[in-house]
């Protein structure tokens, strides 16, 4: 122990859940505390949330957290926090806020993303920041805002994102960390802001408002007194900025082992998928899509393709089930649902459906971008019923897996897989087959606070360096290798071939679709 204080937490502002993690410094999770987080929909595309809302929940999870470790305050060597990735958090004098945060949910600035992305500089701001332009990003949003909503901007004086603005609330300093900095505004490979990026975003005039970049693995800065009080910690306690809430889950469930052909895929809210590289190695694809996020490893970082919707898509067929449950005077909630999953699954054929999952109301963004994307079920007979429609969702999350895989080059050899989905033995087979490779699921319980927490671990020195504190964190607690099924394999590689078919036909349509629902002409 260092000086009796063993303990190190981990903070996870997602975006339904906010969580504060207690892990010994073996990377044993000790306790675990969350609440209920919210964002409102509004007209237009807009998800918003309010950033004092936000921190108040999370002090309320940190005191949860102290509720159930004895004597927390006093053992705790250092704290870390990530949280949900782009959107926009602006802060003004005397750090208010300015106005509820764009979440990465608010597909507002779609028509800028369009304008952005048809200008000749967008080559040149793709090329160093290895990642597609769209709407979930703050740069996309605050080119939206400098256009529609300027006074936004002059009343702000940082851009920050849900992480930082937390890191903002524990510690008093506006900064960023190396991962949501070059994605959205430099270069990968520079780890630093990149001038031709901001340029080609149209957002010179306002660089001012992007705040210093700090790397959790190397700086801490205090907890203040005023923060201390609020949360039940000591003040001067270590926290450490994590990177970005996507490649902390994927770096606590196994993305860099030093094992070769590894994919690592997050089936939960979104689906997000990714392998690690070393920065040099990096394929910039030709379509512009995806993300280069930095792992807080020297050289490395990860190729990314992210869906907007994975169990959301589930959710909704749930939904279903249970509104029509109700309408005839049965309650099931959303658990008692998804206990029957595995038992639809049973009662249904592989591949008899194609189900393209793009639910949410901000259309796709991987492994393309277009915000009038909408889900579609093709291949309906009047044989089919819910189990078999069930099941098509299903199968569209393992389609849009390897499709996000195809457009990083070849399949995985293997796949770790975390998220809700990884918690379904059928969901999990799915998967398997519809990439062709064998899938291991990793016993840690919170990956994204636990990739946080390693940050705090590696900045206070209880490890020498990230590839250390990996193989005692990470590495012991990769489960089972479970193989593809190889008949459900050959199912589901020619109903891939389905899917793009349909997928790439459908545009047309969906711009037909968005003209309805705006009423303007086709």
């Amino acid at each position: 122990m260092m000086g009796g204080k063993d303990i190190l937490i981990g903070i996870d502002a997602g975006t339904s859940v906010i969580k504060a993690v207690a892990f010994d410094l073996g990377g044993t999770q000790i306790a675990a505390a969350a609440v209920k987080n919210t964002y409102a929909s509004g007209p237009g595309g807009s998800a918003t949330q309010a950033l004092d809302r936000t921190w108040q929940d999370c002090a309320q999870a940190l005191l949860g957290l102290g509720e159930k470790v004895p004597d927390l305050a006093r053992r705790t060597a250092a704290l870390a926090v990530t949280g949900q990735g782009d959107g926009t958090w602006l802060v003004g004098a005397h750090n208010a806020p300015v106005g509820d945060a764009w979440i990465w949910l608010d597909a507002r600035a779609a028509p800028t993303v369009d304008r952005l992305a048809a200008l000749p500089a967008d080559a040149a701001r793709f090329a160093a920041t290895g990642t597609g332009l769209n709407t979930c990003q703050q740069g996309a949003q605050l080119a939206h805002m400098a256009a529609f909503t300027p006074d936004m901007l002059d009343r702000a004086e940082a851009a920050l994102h849900c992480k930082d603005w937390l890191y903002l609330n524990l510690t008093g300093v506006r900064a960023t960390d190396p991962s949501e900095a070059s994605f959205t505004f430099g270069d990968f490979r520079t780890r630093a802001y990149d001038d031709t990026v901001i340029a080609a975003l149209g957002l010179t005039a306002h660089r001012h408002l992007l705040p210093p970049i700090v790397d959790g693995t190397q700086i801490t800065h205090p907890l203040t007194n005023a923060a201390a009080r609020q949360i039940g910690l000591l003040p001067g306690t270590p926290v450490s900025l994590g990177y970005v809430d996507m490649v902390m889950t994927a770096l606590g469930a196994g993305v860099y082992t030093g094992d070769a052909g590894v994919g690592c895929s997050t089936i939960g809210s979104t689906g997000v998928h990714m392998r690690a590289v070393r920065s040099e190695d990096f394929v910039v694809n030709d379509a512009r899509t995806g993300y280069a996020i930095l792992l807080p490893v020297p050289g490395m970082v990860t190729q990314v393709q992210t869906n907007m919707a994975a169990t959301l898509n589930l959710d909704w067929a749930l939904a279903l089930a249970g509104d029509l449950l109700a309408e005839f005077g049965t309650t099931a909630n959303h658990a008692d649902l998804v206990g029957h999953v595995e038992r639809w699954l049973a009662n249904s054929t592989p591949g008899a459906l194609v189900y393209h999952p793009y639910i949410s109301d901000a259309g796709e963004r991987g492994p393309f971008v277009n915000a009038q994307a909408r889900a579609s079920l093709i291949g309906l007979s009047g044989q089919h019923r819910f189990a078999d429609v069930l099941r098509a969702v299903v199968e569209g999350l393992g389609m849009a897996t390897r499709d996000c895989y195809a457009a990083m080059g070849d399949m995985p050899q293997e796949l770790r897989l975390t998220g809700g989905a990884a918690r379904s033995k059928a969901l999990r087979q799915i998967i398997s087959a519809a990439v062709g490779a064998p899938i291991r699921v990793s016993a840690r319980e919170e990956a994204g606070a636990a990739g946080a927490a390693m940050m705090a671990a590696v900045a206070i020195g209880a490890y020498p360096d990230m590839r250390a504190c990996i193989d005692a964190w990470v590495a012991p607690l990769l489960g089972p290798s479970e193989a593809p099924d190889p008949t459900q394999s050959a199912t589901y590689a020619n109903l891939y071939q389905s899917y793009t078919t349909a997928r790439d036909a459908l545009p047309p349509v969906w711009d037909q679709m968005a003209a309805h629902r705006t009423g303007e002409p086709s």
